[in-house]
């Protein structure tokens, strides 16, 4: 019992919370026809903000899974759940919040521990 499965816990890890994460971006994609009526929870603008949620919760999430550049991609999507749990879910309760921050704690694991071997990365 002494062998070590750290390698597979963060492919575990990433393929998790990277593979949950593309479904709440994936239909945001959809949203690029109308973007002007997306939500602005950053007073930046429409486009902007789905772009920026886009990137966090499509692009870093492939990112994550594949474990290329996985330090990297942790960051925004890391970013993008602390938005939706404090500012879009600024006035919700708890309970409301706890999805975006589980996903935020797992991608700040996902960046300070790294993809493991069982990655692109191999690191």
């Amino acid at each position: 019992m002494k062998k070590n499965f750290t390698d597979l816990a963060l492919l575990i890890l990433r393929l998790g919370f990277g593979g949950f994460m593309l479904t709440h971006g994936i239909p945001k994609l959809n949203k690029l026809s109308n973007a002007a009526e997306f939500p602005d929870p950053l007073g930046i603008g429409g486009l902007p903000s789905l772009i920026l949620c886009l990137i966090g919760e499509v692009v870093a999430p492939i990112l994550i899974i594949i474990g290329f550049k996985t330090k990297l991609a942790a960051i925004p999507a890391a970013i993008t759940m602390l938005v939706a749990a404090f500012v879009v879910h600024a006035k919700d309760d708890l309970g409301t919040k706890e999805h975006a921050l589980l996903f935020c704690i797992a991608f700040v694991v996902i960046f300070l521990a790294g993809p493991g071997k069982l990655s692109i990365d191999k690191s």
